[in-house]
């Protein structure tokens, strides 16, 4: 596989006029000079949109890396996180300027709270404050992160709408009723870790058998299949090899039948954190 910077990317309307490409770039864990050179390498590769996070500890190095890649800021999306400090409606705004002076950017396409921190219970005010920020023109869109329904029944309480909840999503912990929820409510569905962590799921004939009909790796089956199911994506990876293996899942899908075998193989599980007890 060689770099592809033309490569077509299938995309998603989250908010009227807003479009995301489905697969982004993830960042977590990489800092400093490995978090920017994977971005400015997913970029040439042909990856035009890039997730990082206040969490990551890497938004000057992933801003450095869109810097180096040397593309039209339009022509990228950019999603980041804001962390427990930035819970309030006057808080977001600082933790929203913070954000863009680490990144150096304008502006972002799109800013979650990452956590909902129940027990500080601001993460509705907070999201008063992204949508402030949005009617204001600052900020493309926003949305959350590991929201449960009923966190997201309180925003939509008040008369709220995230245009995303980026949660947990692989094919041993598909979370039915939370993709449920969020499609009840209108909200668009990222998943992040969307290949598991060393999955078994891999290795499973309702993987490797369509795989192998379409040509393709497990991954990159695993990605459509999220694709498919009108997810966004967001894996990690810094290698070469594996930015480019996840770009190519635009000129292939799978049938009903491969989804549903994908969709059986979910084990019921949780997601690996609780969101009414982890959170920063």
């Amino acid at each position: 596989m060689t770099p592809n910077n033309t490569v077509q990317q299938t995309a998603l309307e989250i908010a009227p006029g807003v479009v995301v490409p489905m697969i982004g770039l993830g960042t977590w864990p990489l800092v400093g000079e490995d978090a920017t050179d994977a971005v400015a390498r997913g970029i040439a590769h042909g990856y035009r949109h890039v997730d990082t996070a206040q969490k990551y500890g890497n938004e000057d190095a992933v801003g450095e890396g869109i810097r180096r890649a040397g593309i039209e800021r339009s022509e990228l999306w950019v999603t980041s996180k804001l962390s427990l400090p930035g819970h309030s409606r006057t808080a977001v705004r600082t933790a929203y300027a913070e954000a863009l002076d680490r990144l150096g950017l304008e502006y972002l396409d799109l800013f979650l709270i990452h956590w909902p921190n129940p027990q500080l219970d601001r993460y509705v005010e907070t999201c008063v404050g992204l949508q402030e920020l949005v009617h204001e023109g600052a900020l493309r869109s926003w949305g959350v992160s590991n929201f449960k329904p009923a966190h997201l029944d309180r925003v939509a309480a008040a008369g709220l709408k995230p245009a995303v909840n980026q949660i947990q999503v692989d094919p041993h912990h598909l979370q039915r009723s939370q993709l449920e929820h969020n499609a009840a409510l209108g909200i668009a569905t990222a998943a992040y870790s969307p290949l598991g962590r060393a999955g078994k799921f891999l290795e499973h004939p309702a993987v490797t058998g369509p795989a192998a009909a379409h040509g393709k790796t497990p991954a990159q089956v695993v990605l459509r299949w999220h694709l498919d199911s009108g997810r966004i994506a967001v894996p990690k990876s810094a290698s070469n090899d594996r930015q480019l293996e996840n770009l190519n899942v635009f000129d292939f899908a799978l049938t009903d039948g491969e989804l549903s075998a994908i969709d059986a193989l979910d084990t019921g599980a949780g997601p690996r954190l609780d969101a009414n007890e982890y959170g920063h």
